[in-house]
């Protein structure tokens, strides 16, 4: 005690003397803070002593002592979470990445006119390479007639266009790489993620071969409007998947996301809502890809262009003729999205209604306004794209971002559908694990 009485002592002449007083006497808040110094010493020198007699026949384990750090405010434990490069549950993180840069490189050959750059599959022009000049496109030609595409035989490509290609097919074998370590990884990890989270990465590995397939078949029919609809279809489940297998990962390794806070009852009762407003996002997505293929993309001016005889109007007109199959393709196009809408909109005001401000509840109501206000964005940029294009010159960026957007309307809609369907699941077992005996716990 020696030591805390100089402390108190050098503490009272410094701090707490008010010279004001003849008699000097302490302050009152100075007084507290003393009697607080004192005891807080007193307390610990009683643990010491009665850590150093050994009267504890409990034996301490490292978890015992991170919770009494964690009580007493000297470490928090975020500083126990490994960084977020280091968990296991990045790598289908970064899957999913590598996933939507394929997406949007292949959108980038379709607005780039180079779907049918590369004749045949694997292989471009026979060579491994992108850098086929016009010279050898001609050899090719005469040597390969049963490869001549819907362009003819007197069609040239230019470098960028072969590139674009050739680099999609290049992503495509590089993300087979870490997709068969996903596998294994998952595999040797299944007494910590489950054996769930294995299937979800065979799954993946599944997929990718079964796109792979898509893709030949895509060049092989020239890019028709059905494979390249099948071939993003294709994309967005293979996505999908990854997205599960992520989020399933990072709940094992004790993820707090707010959903899981979600009412049993209020995610049973409205888990078919949900699921059918994620199908409509998805069937929208493959109606705008068969849109956007059909006729090697010519339809995208049937409706004529600019404000507002192109769009919101057809022709001039809400109800034009449909004579055409282009206007036809085009107002089933507008007429699906329009019902999209209208299934978003409406599940959102019945979940906001049934929410109720509970906890976990406004957060899948949050996920399903984020997933309407996506739909409304590409809305917008698919009016866009008709509104600022002129007859025969239309801004394919435009229609590269309207890809995007819709992707990133399924996969909003995706991530809310595996939401409600984690957080009962999760809550299941947890209620489940609670009734089990412990390990030498006797029944």
């Amino acid at each position: 005690m020696g030591g805390l009485n100089r402390f108190t002592i050098m503490f009272n002449q410094a701090f707490c003397i008010d010279d004001s007083h003849i008699d000097k006497a302490p302050l009152p808040w100075c007084h507290l803070a003393i009697v607080s110094l004192e005891e807080s010493h007193r307390r610990g020198r009683q643990q010491q002593e009665h850590h150093d007699a050994g009267d504890d026949p409990r034996p301490r384990t490292h978890a015992q002592g991170g919770r009494h750090l964690f009580k007493r405010g000297l470490l928090s434990p975020r500083l126990m979470e490994p960084s977020w490069w280091r968990r296991p549950s990045t790598l289908p993180l970064l899957l999913i990445v590598m996933a939507l840069a394929i997406v949007v490189v292949g959108g980038s050959i379709r607005i780039n006119d180079a779907g049918e750059s590369c004749p045949e599959w694997p292989t471009c022009f026979g060579t491994w390479h992108f850098d086929v000049s016009e010279e050898e496109q001609a050899a090719y030609w005469a040597e390969h007639p049963e490869e001549i595409d819907s362009r003819g035989e007197d069609h040239r490509y230019t470098t960028f266009q072969i590139f674009v290609e050739w680099f999609h097919r290049m992503l495509v074998g590089v993300i087979a790489v870490p997709i068969v370590y996903n596998v294994f990884a998952t595999r040797r990890n299944a007494s910590v993620y489950g054996k769930p989270v294995g299937r979800a990465a065979e799954f993946s590995a599944v997929m990718l071969v079964i796109q792979a397939t898509a893709g030949y078949i895509t060049v092989r029919y020239d890019n028709a409007d059905w494979t390249v609809a099948l071939h993003l279809s294709l994309a967005c489940i293979f996505t999908a998947g990854l997205l599960w297998q992520y989020m399933s990962m990072r709940l094992t390794e004790g993820a707090k996301w707010p959903f899981m806070q979600t009412p049993v009852a209020f995610a049973q009762a409205h888990s078919g809502r949900i699921h059918s407003m994620t199908a409509a996002v998805g069937l929208l997505l493959v109606l705008g890809a068969w849109v956007s293929s059909s006729a090697g993309g010519q339809y995208n001016q049937s409706c004529s262009v600019g404000f507002p005889n192109g769009w919101p109007q057809c022709q001039g007109s809400f109800l034009p003729s449909l004579d055409g199959p282009g206007i036809l393709i085009q107002m089933i196009h507008r007429l699906g999205a329009l019902i999209v809408g209208l299934v978003l909109i409406l599940g959102v005001s019945n979940l906001r209604m049934a929410a109720g401000g509970e906890n976990g509840s406004t957060d899948l109501v949050r996920y399903a306004e984020i997933t309407t206000g996506i739909w409304l964005l590409n809305v917008m940029v698919g009016g866009s794209y008709i509104v600022f294009a002129k007859v025969g010159d239309f801004p394919e960026w435009l229609s590269l971002l309207h890809l995007v957007v819709g992707v990133g309307a399924f996969l909003a809609a995706v991530f809310l559908m595996f939401a409600v369907r984690f957080s009962t699941t999760y809550l299941a077992k947890e209620a489940h694990d609670l009734v089990q005996p412990q390990p030498g716990e006797q029944e």
